[in-house]
């Protein structure tokens, strides 16, 4: 798809969107706080919902590109990644001490999105400040991320040193979202990450990858865990809050509404 023209390429991109479906150009999207764009455009794939369905209003369709054959493969790759994310949900809540179940009911319907992304090789300087991706935290609960071929993925620890990541083939990148560190007081505090330009060996080489954002159901109220509040570490979030008035608030940071 992305080696298609940008005149065919902009016929998907669907402006007051929100970025939510469909393509997004390059230069659009920017971390919260930066002031440079990030050097990467992609696509959004949604869940699809059955007509008529309770959250129709804050779930759009989904667009499908007629050039591109097979796109179908796209929604089982979407529906596989939902699935695992549910088994790993039941993990952190265990972890956490609650039901196994505990996310199920949050999760159903939610509004996830698989990104496929590409950052475009970087035949000329790029523009001063701008990386692929600047630092920043995804707004959502949890990250699958399918590893990219090419290098760049950086996440910092504790002690504020970026490491590169490289997961061996066939393994998954998950980083925890701001909506799980918000329910979980910080507890589980979100994964600051960036995608650093390319050295210049590299640089005449796009990369790809397929973050899938899992969501919670837009009007599941983010409420702090009452067993993740102690006297240590008092109620950060005092004043809850939908998941859809979050997300909204969050693509308003990061200009893409």
């Amino acid at each position: 798809f992305f080696a298609l023209p940008d005149s065919v390429k902009q016929h998907y991109f669907i402006p007051g969107g929100g970025g939510q479906r469909g393509y997004t150009p390059f230069g659009r999207e920017a971390a919260k706080g930066a002031e440079a764009i990030d050097l990467k455009e992609f696509w959004h794939v949604g869940r699809e919902l059955p007509e008529g369905h309770a959250y129709a209003p804050f779930m759009p369709a989904n667009v499908n590109p007629t050039e591109i054959a097979h796109w179908e493969d796209v929604y089982a790759l979407f529906n596989a990644l939902d699935a695992l994310g549910g088994d790993l949900l039941s993990a952190i809540a265990r972890d956490l001490g609650l039901e196994d179940g505990f996310f199920e009911d949050p999760v159903r319907d939610g509004n996830s999105i698989l990104r496929l992304l590409h950052y475009p090789p970087q035949t000329k300087p790029a523009p001063e400040g701008s990386i692929r991706a600047a630092a920043h935290e995804d707004i959502n609960t949890i990250t699958l991320l399918l590893g990219a071929e090419e290098a760049g993925l950086q996440v910092k620890d504790r002690s504020g040193q970026w490491l590169d990541i490289n997961p061996p083939e066939g393994c998954l990148v998950v980083n925890i979202g701001d909506m799980l560190q918000r329910l979980t007081n910080n507890v589980l505090p979100s994964t600051s990450h960036r995608v650093v330009n390319p050295s210049p060996e590299r640089q005449r080489y796009a990369r790809y990858s397929m973050p899938f954002f899992l969501h919670f159901r837009p009007d599941y109220l983010i409420e702090t865990l009452e067993s993740c509040v102690s006297p240590d570490n008092p109620d950060r979030y005092p004043e809850p809050i939908t998941a859809q008035d979050y997300l909204m608030q969050r693509l308003r940071e990061i200009r893409l509404i």
